[in-house]
């Protein structure tokens, strides 16, 4: 199970108990903001994509969305989002959970520029009933990032 998973990477900082589990839906941008009650920017987005035969996951704020171009740009490649069992099977998250936390070993975690107007934004931990609240400085040491990047568009 997912959220297991991330409770057992958070264990190990003694951080678990701040995971957030929730009856409601968090599986959505709009979901999770409404369940949260914080703004729909604030939610952290986790995508996740092939480059060639590594799997790299882009954290980018709620209301941002993967430019092709900005993508191509930065990997040298066009973007391909994993699909359906593809995601449970390379990040050991389902689609709803996927995080930065507790992955598959061969994930590169990034983080996209859009997250950087925010103090607090709120990952998902691994299922679509679970989110934590992180600063931007706590996003970096538990994410385990590569890199900030810059591949988003902020939707209108």
């Amino acid at each position: 199970m997912s959220v297991e998973t991330v409770k057992a990477y958070f264990r190990q900082f003694g951080m678990e108990d701040r995971i957030l589990e929730m009856e409601e839906s968090t599986a959505t941008v709009a979901l999770a903001a409404q369940t949260l009650g914080c703004r729909e920017q604030e939610i952290t987005k986790t995508m996740s994509f092939a480059l060639d035969e590594e799997t790299i996951i882009i954290c980018m704020a709620g209301d941002a969305k993967i430019s092709n171009h900005k993508y191509k740009e930065t990997f040298h490649r066009k973007a391909r989002m994993l699909r359906g069992e593809e995601v449970v099977e390379r990040t050991g998250h389902l689609i709803g959970g996927v995080c930065p936390f507790g992955l598959k070993e061969g994930c590169t975690v990034y983080l996209d520029e859009s997250l950087k107007r925010f103090a607090y934004v709120y990952p998902a931990c691994g299922g679509p009933h679970a989110a934590i609240k992180l600063s931007l400085e706590e996003l970096e040491k538990y994410s385990g990032y590569k890199a900030w990047i810059d591949v988003c568009d902020i939707a209108e």
